[in-house]
């Protein structure tokens, strides 16, 4: 049998789709052998860290149901837990004294096992109490690996990297959502979700094994007297970059308004509203959120090669909308916003994540990073017990969270009229710190 005339043209379209979906994907300037090890060892972080950051988010539902709290109560200890973001703040300035390894490796043990005494909880204030340490260490190791990440990675592929970042992380979330039907197994199942907190320790082992130090923070730009060392004091923004700290804190503060509540309540209305089972949650969750991971990639790769500053303004206040909706309807319609809202949300989180250190001179980038962190859980704290105490009122869902859109909405016109844009320039160019170090080939 003769192949049909069209054969050729077929085949030589879909090698052009082939070509087009692997430039998306991977990154406009390719790593060296260093950058892709560096990425690799963040990136099982980032996975651990996305688990202990998510799982009291899966579980704080079903451990409320067997300790008859209310929904205020709920949203309160969400609130408490996330006050703990203030413990993290002495730590990232210790890193950018001491070192972004040593921290790494000594989180990456801690964390986890702190987060896994979660299981053994008698009552809900226990229970908030392990978290509100657990929690923000793992996010301080969050910030750390994400500031290293950014210090390694070539000037074209930072915002890319930190899209691969975001997708590892959701895969350790997903972890998280995963073991979530195991509480349906029992009134006390979800206890064993945190017992898997300990699988983590591998990654420990890991990065204690292969992690190297940051080159910028081990070059000529933040050496700094011995006595300037000793303590882990927060230190001084440079001259010129308050305005950069308070316009980032603003937006992160505005959106997790948004995002923390949406995120917090979103298994209590499945649950509530709509009858779902734990295991109907956990599908719901993985098949909104897995086409995000999409969006991440492709959002890094679009934010190195296009620019980060329009990007991020436009698909935010999209996401926040689309979710809302998913919070007023039921059926399709409310997986079909859920998914494109969380799509949109991932095409703008490389963007915006990646202004977080880039902005920022070494030797406080660390510091900046917590101090945005804790802005974004203040925000989200705000968030929580607003939305906590509205929803125990006669407000629906849908009217608590469309009310909530105004966050994003506001932070969106900051970023359009306030960001600069920092693509395709080196972290020196931007902060002027010291010389030019991707500039040279690494050794």
């Amino acid at each position: 049998m003769t192949r049909p005339q069209y054969a050729p043209a077929v085949t030589s379209a879909d090698t052009t789709k082939r070509r087009w979906a692997l430039a998306a994907l991977s990154p406009a300037e390719p790593l060296d052998e260093r950058q892709r090890l560096i990425l690799m060892l963040v990136g099982l972080a980032s996975m651990a860290t996305a688990f202990l950051n998510t799982v009291f988010t899966q579980t704080v539902a079903f451990a409320a149901e067997e300790f008859d709290v209310s929904t205020t109560a709920q949203g309160a200890g969400a609130a408490v837990v996330r006050a703990g973001i203030v413990i993290c703040l002495p730590l990232v300035a210790l890193a950018d004294r001491r070192g972004r390894r040593p921290l790494i490796v000594a989180l990456a043990w801690i964390s986890p096992l702190v987060t896994a005494l979660g299981a053994v909880a008698p009552n809900f204030p226990f229970l908030v109490a392990t978290q509100v340490i657990g929690r923000p260490l793992g996010l301080t190791l969050d910030i750390l690996v994400a500031v290293l990440a950014i210090e390694e990675m070539p000037r074209n592929s930072r915002a890319w990297a930190t899209g691969m970042l975001a997708v590892l992380s959701g895969v350790g979330a997903g972890v998280a959502v995963a073991a979530l039907p195991l509480a349906d197994l029992g009134a006390s199942w979800w206890r064993a979700v945190y017992l898997l907190a300990l699988l983590w320790l591998l990654v420990a082992l890991a990065l204690t094994r292969r992690l190297p130090e940051s080159r910028r923070f081990t070059g000529p730009a933040i050496d700094a007297p011995a006595t300037a060392r000793r303590l882990p004091r927060l230190p001084r923004l440079p001259r010129g970059f308050g305005p950069h700290l308070g316009r980032i804190c603003t937006v992160v503060f505005l959106t997790n308004v948004y995002v923390a509540t949406a995120s917090i309540f979103q298994n209590r209305y499945l649950r509530d509203e709509r009858g779902y089972s734990a295991l109907m949650i956990a599908l719901f969750t993985v098949a909104t959120s897995a086409p995000a991971g999409l969006g991440l990639v492709a959002g890094g790769r679009v934010a190195d090669a296009r620019g980060r500053r329009v990007l991020g303004a436009t698909m935010v206040p999209l996401g926040a909308m689309l979710l809302a909706v998913s919070f007023a309807v039921s059926g399709p319609p409310m997986w079909a916003a859920a998914i494109a809202g969380s799509l949109a949300f991932g095409i703008a989180y490389p963007a915006m994540s990646v202004y977080r250190g880039e902005l920022f001179p070494t030797r406080v980038r660390s510091t900046a990073g917590g101090i945005i962190m804790t802005s974004s859980l203040l925000g989200g704290i705000v968030g929580l017990v607003g939305g906590g105490a509205a929803l125990d009122t006669t407000l629906s869902y849908g009217a608590v969270m469309a009310a909530l859109v105004t966050g994003p909405l506001v932070a969106a016109l900051i970023v359009w009229f306030r960001y600069p844009e920092t693509a395709r320039l080196s972290l020196e160019e931007i902060t002027g710190d010291g010389p030019d170090r991707d500039a040279t080939p690494t050794p």
